[in-house]
């Protein structure tokens, strides 16, 4: 069995989201902060509901904030490495339901420089998943007016005389204690943290304001800002907000989160339907029962199904969500009707993208700071 682990690098094993809350310091979204956020936004996202974003830091700041006078902004981003796959995207689609409800800014910042430092990649290598990446990102229709694309190498100009502030005031001790640095790390991959802060203000640098910003991210890369909050204060900025979502599971089963370097095993952006087909039925893990007649009499475990977890993403009706689980539990459904649902879901959702995504060359320069 894999040691349990969650870093911004590597997350392995099962993940206890309940002890990360003790471990990382952060509050659960709770029913009085869901109620705020469907007042001020018109409704709950079906995101929040499932407590797949599930915990905070400081996320009542910002809806004060907003509340206030809307002096708000988003920031959210993606490290190039590779092909972008299903599980890269919700979180994007739940920052761009911020945006469209909450009528604000989004700065996405490509680490090109990140990936460059941590991966096994040339930098040419890096630079062409920057711009593959730059497509899917397109595809999921943030507002062009109101979003900024930042990439660390080509934004350096404005980037590093940020990023030097804040790399004075955190010390190497402390990243090391973070990250779990050795002699061996490279020096560039000790400053990144400095360059992934940057966009926590650099808004309100080139704007001369000062807004509070939220950050959708995963709970893996909490690590960053952890250690940035109090640096962004000390430069004279609000602490940034943070909204922490829990990993999409891999196809193979609930221990760690899908990866796009075992492309078998991960549904990409890019895929055609028989490959979603194939790969859905091939490697979902199944909660399903080991014959059809013990089935019918057990039913089916949809905690551990992989093609119920993910329906949580693909169907927004609660009803009919519950009411799929509902005839699994009683061994009404089989676990390779479910799948056959998802993969009818999927499909439709890869279609809608890729459309979009195949339009999407001739925007990059409107997105671009």
């Amino acid at each position: 069995m894999a040691k349990n682990s969650v870093t911004p690098y590597d997350v392995k094993g099962s993940v206890d989201y309940n002890k990360l809350i003790n471990e990382f310091g952060v509050k659960r979204i709770d029913d009085a902060l869901l109620k705020r956020i469907e007042k001020l936004a018109g409704e709950t996202h079906p995101y929040l509901r499932r407590e797949i974003f599930f915990a905070n830091r400081d996320l009542k700041l910002w809806l004060d904030e907003y509340e206030k006078d809307k002096n708000v902004f988003l920031y959210t981003g993606r490290g190039p490495s590779g092909p972008i796959h299903l599980g890269h995207v919700f979180g994007w689609i739940f920052a761009k339901w911020l945006q469209d409800k909450f009528d604000c800014e989004l700065w996405f910042q490509f680490t090109d420089d990140e990936k460059f430092l941590y991966k096994n990649k040339s930098y040419e290598e890096i630079q062409k998943w920057t711009h593959e990446n730059m497509l899917d990102v397109i595809a999921i229709g943030f507002n062009p007016k109101k979003t900024h694309f930042l990439v660390d190498t080509q934004h350096a100009g404005i980037m590093y005389p940020e990023a030097i502030k804040v790399a004075k005031k955190i010390t190497f001790s402390t990243i090391k204690a973070s990250f779990g640095f050795t002699d061996t790390n490279n020096i560039g991959s000790i400053f990144y943290t400095a360059m992934q802060t940057v966009p926590v203000f650099l808004p309100n640098v080139l704007k001369k304001e000062n807004k509070r910003c939220l950050i959708p991210l995963g709970i893996d890369q909490d690590n960053h800002f952890r250690i940035s909050r109090d640096v962004v204060e000390k430069l004279g900025f609000k602490k940034p907000s943070i909204i922490h979502g829990k990993f999409m599971p891999a196809l193979v089963g609930l221990e760690g989160k899908m990866s796009s370097s075992d492309p078998d095993k991960a549904i990409l952006m890019t895929d055609t339907p028989n490959q979603v087909k194939k790969k859905v039925n091939k490697h979902a893990f199944s909660g399903g029962q080991d014959t059809l007649e013990e089935h019918r009499k057990k039913g089916g475990n949809v905690e551990i199904d992989v093609a119920c977890q993910w329906l949580k993403y693909f169907e927004e009706d609660d009803k009919k969500l519950e009411e799929i689980y509902s005839k699994y539990r009683k061994g009404e459904l089989l676990s390779g009707e479910v799948k056959k649902i998802l993969i009818e879901k999927i499909n439709e959702f890869l279609a809608e993208h890729q459309k979009r995504r195949a339009v999407a060359e001739k925007k990059i320069g409107d997105y671009l700071y």
